[in-house]
């Protein structure tokens, strides 16, 4: 999966851009881990109730020059991509979803639309 200037999760009907005016000290104030080249990443439980045996995560990276991200709800165990919108099955996963990306508007990190 590329780096891109806007993302829409599977099955959501909102799409989110990456901000223009994102800083790497924002990025690392909210969890972002720095890797070895440079990128930004972010991966956090969508599990309310135990961030530690997670059915579903989310994992947002922003690449170094911050001109592009990628966002994906995954399986605990990160490996397979996954919908959370599907059928409504997963209320408390897309409640916490919203939580989390609703923080990342706020802090100018991404927007809708």
């Amino acid at each position: 999966m590329a780096y891109t200037k806007t993302v829409q999760l599977d099955g959501d009907t909102t799409s989110y851009t990456l901000s223009a005016t994102v800083k790497k000290y924002t990025l690392l104030d909210l969890g972002f881990v720095k890797g070895r080249s440079g990128a930004f990443s972010f991966e956090r439980s969508l599990d309310p109730t135990s961030p530690y045996q997670a059915a579903f995560k989310l994992k947002v990276t922003v690449n170094a020059n911050l001109t592009g991200f990628k966002m994906t709800t995954v399986t605990g165990n990160g490996v397979q991509r996954v919908n959370i919108f599907k059928n409504d099955a997963h209320p408390e996963a897309v409640e916490q979803l919203r939580y989390i990306l609703a923080n990342f508007i706020e802090r100018d990190v991404l927007t809708e639309g």
